[in-house]
C-alpha cells in the first residue's frame, strides 16, 4: 500500500470516527431537550390545573353570589308589588322577614386571590416591608444603644396580667354556655305546661336580663377597672364581652320563636337545641345561630399553622409600626401646645401608619383568625368579607367589609326593626343600626384606652351616616373608588392621631379630679 493510500485510509478512518461521535452528542442533546420540554410541559399542565381550579372556584363564588342577589331582589320586588293587598300582604311580608341567613360552603376571597401570582406579589411586598422595619429597628438600636437585640417591652406592657384575663374569660364563657341555655330550656318547659304563660315569660325574661347584665355587663367592666389592666388585655376582655353578648342574643333570638310555635301533643316533648350545637356555635366564626352548619370533610393542619404564623407576624408588624412610625412622632407632639398647626401635621403623619394598622387588622382578624377557627371546626362558609376594596360607595363598603358583624346587625337590627314597624321607616332602621354600631365601637375604645374621647362615635354616627347616604350604590365610576380610599386614609389618620395625642396627654397631664366634665373633656385640649 502506498503512502498516498494509507493517508487516505487514515483520513477516511478519522471521518468515520468523527461520524460515530457526532450522533452520540446529538442524541444526548436531543435527550436533554426532551427532558426540558417534558418539564416545561409538566409545569404548563400544573399551571393550567391551578388556573382551572381557581377559575372554577371563582365562577362558583360568583354564581352563588348572583343567585343570592337574584333571590333577594326577587323577594324584595315581590314584597313591593304585593303591598296593595291587606291581610295576605302582611302575612307574606312577615314570613319573608323571618327568613334568615343561608350558609353555603365557600372559600375566603383572599385565599382564591393569593393563588394568582400577581396578587401574591403584593403580599410579598408587605413581607419585605416587615423585614425592612426589623432591619431599621436593629440599626437604630445599634447606633443609639450599641446593641442588636430587639426590645419588646411594649408587648410585655400591652399584654400584661394575662392570668387575670384568662380566669375572667373562663367565667364569662362558662356563664354564656350554661346561663342562657338553661334559662330558655326551663322557660320552654314551663311555657307549654303552665296556665300562667305571661307570668312565666316575664319572670324568665327578668332572670335572664339580670344574669346577662351581671355576668356580661358589670363583671367585665369591674375586672378592667379593679385590676387596671393594660390596653391589649382590656381589649381582649371587652371584645369577648361584646362577642358573648351577640352570640347569646342570636341563640335566644333563634330559639325563642321555635318554642313559641311549638304545639305540644300527647307523648311529644319540646325539641330543644342540643348543648353541643350551642357550644359549637360559641366558637365557630359566625354570629348567626344554627343547629347545623355546612362542614368540610377534614382539617388542613398546615393551613392552620400558616395562619397562626401570619397572625403572629401581623402582631410584630403592628409593633414595628407603632415603634417606628407612631410613638416617636406623637411623643414629641405631646410636648407642644395644642394648636391647629400641630393637629394638621400630626394628622398627615398618622395617615399612612393608620392605614397600615387598618389593613393589618383586617388581614389578621377577618382573614387569618376567623379562617383558623373555621378550619379547626371544619366550618365551610368562609365568606367573612367580600371585595370591599373595590367599592365605589360607602354603603357597599359597610356591607362588604365585615360580613360577620353585618349579618348580625342586618338580621337582628335592621330586619327586626322593619318587622316591628311593618316594613316601614327604612331610613330610621338604617340610622338605628349606625347608632348601635357607633355606641358599641365607642364603648370598646373608651374601655380599652381608659379615657373618653368620642372620635369613634362621631366618625360612625356622624361622618359614616353622611357618607352612607351621599356615596350610595348609584356611584359606579372608578373615581369614587379613589375618593373612598382617600376618605379611608384620612379617617384612619384621624383615629390614630387623636387617640395617640390623647394617650400622651393623659400621661403628661393626669386628671386631678373626678367631676363629670373633667372625665369627659379630652386632656389633649388643655395639656401644655
Amino acid at each position: 500500500m502506498s503512502s498516498h493510500d494509507s493517508s487516505a485510509v487514515r483520513r477516511s478512518g478519522g471521518r468515520t470516527a468523527g461520524g460515530n461521535q457526532r450522533p452520540s452528542e446529538n442524541g444526548s442533546i436531543r435527550q436533554h431537550d426532551n427532558h426540558t420540554n417534558m418539564r416545561e410541559r409538566t409545569q404548563r399542565e400544573e399551571d393550567m390545573q391551578r388556573m382551572k381550579a381557581a377559575v372554577i372556584r371563582y365562577v362558583q363564588t360568583q354564581v352563588n353570589e348572583a343567585l343570592e342577589r337574584a333571590l333577594t331582589d326577587s323577594m324584595q320586588s315581590l314584597s313591593t308589588n304585593t303591598q296593595t293587598h291587606t291581610d295576605e300582604t302582611g302575612t307574606n311580608n312577615r314570613h319573608k322577614l323571618e327568613q334568615g341567613k343561608v350558609f353555603i360552603a365557600r372559600c375566603s376571597l383572599l385565599d382564591e386571590l393569593f393563588e394568582i401570582s400577581h396578587i401574591r406579589t403584593i403580599y410579598h411586598m408587605f413581607i419585605a416591608a416587615l423585614f425592612l422595619f426589623v432591619m431599621s429597628t436593629l440599626a437604630v438600636d445599634y447606633i443609639d444603644h450599641g446593641r442588636l437585640v430587639l426590645d419588646f417591652d411594649l408587648f410585655y406592657y400591652a399584654f400584661g396580667q394575662l392570668n387575670t384575663v384568662i380566669w375572667a374569660w373562663m367565667l364569662m364563657f362558662g356563664y354564656t354556655l350554661l346561663g342562657p341555655y338553661h334559662v330558655l330550656r326551663v322557660w320552654g318547659g314551663l311555657y307549654h305546661s303552665s296556665r300562667w304563660r305571661t307570668c312565666v315569660s316575664a319572670g324568665s325574661a327578668l332572670v335572664l336580663c339580670a344574669a346577662q347584665m351581671s355576668m356580661l355587663g358589670i363583671f367585665p367592666v369591674y375586672v378592667i377597672l379593679h385590676y387596671q389592666l393594660p390596653p391589649a388585655s382590656r381589649f381582649i376582655i371587652i371584645l369577648e364581652q361584646i362577642r358573648f353578648l351577640m352570640k347569646s342574643y342570636s341563640f335566644i333570638r333563634e330559639t325563642t320563636p321555635a318554642v313559641l310555635k311549638h304545639t305540644p301533643q300527647k307523648d311529644e316533648s319540646l325539641r330543644y337545641p342540643s348543648l353541643s350545637s350551642y357550644l359549637y356555635f360559641l366558637f365557630c366564626p359566625t354570629l348567626i345561630y344554627r343547629e347545623v352548619y355546612p362542614r368540610n370533610p377534614y382539617i388542613r393542619w398546615n393551613y392552620v399553622g400558616m395562619n397562626c404564623l401570619k397572625i403572629l407576624a401581623s402582631l410584630f408588624y403592628l409593633y414595628f409600626i407603632l415603634v417606628r412610625l407612631c410613638i416617636p412622632v406623637f411623643r414629641n407632639k405631646s410636648n407642644q401646645p395644642f394648636s391647629t398647626r400641630t393637629l394638621i401635621l400630626a394628622l398627615f403623619h398618622a395617615a399612612f401608619p393608620g392605614m397600615l394598622i387598618f389593613m393589618l387588622g383586617f388581614y389578621a382578624f377577618l382573614h387569618c383568625w376567623l379562617n383558623t377557627f373555621a378550619e379547626i371546626l371544619r366550618f365551610a362558609d368562609r365568606m367573612f368579607y367580600k371585595d370591599w376594596w373595590n367599592s365605589t360607595s360607602f354603603s357597599n363598603y359597610y356591607r362588604t367589609w365585615n360580613i360577620v358583624v353585618h349579618d348580625w346587625l342586618y338580621y337582628y337590627g335592621y330586619r327586626d326593626f322593619l318587622w316591628l314597624s311593618g316594613s316601614k321607616l327604612r331610613s330610621v332602621a338604617t340610622l338605628s343600626v349606625f347608632g348601635v354600631s357607633a355606641l358599641v365601637h365607642e364603648y370598646a375604645f373608651t374601655m380599652g384606652f381608659g379615657f373618653f374621647y368620642p372620635v369613634m362615635f362621631c366618625t360612625f354616627a356622624g361622618i359614616g351616616v353622611v357618607f352612607n347616604f351621599a356615596m350610595n350604590d348609584k356611584r359606579k365610576s372608578p373615581v369614587w373608588n379613589i375618593i373612598m380610599w382617600t376618605c379611608l386614609f384620612i379617617g384612619q389618620g384621624i383615629h390614630v392621631c387623636l387617640y395617640c395625642l390623647e394617650w400622651y396627654a393623659q400621661i403628661h397631664c393626669p386628671r386631678t379630679g373626678t367631676s363629670f366634665w373633667e372625665l369627659v373633656t379630652p386632656r389633649s385640649w388643655t395639656c401644655s
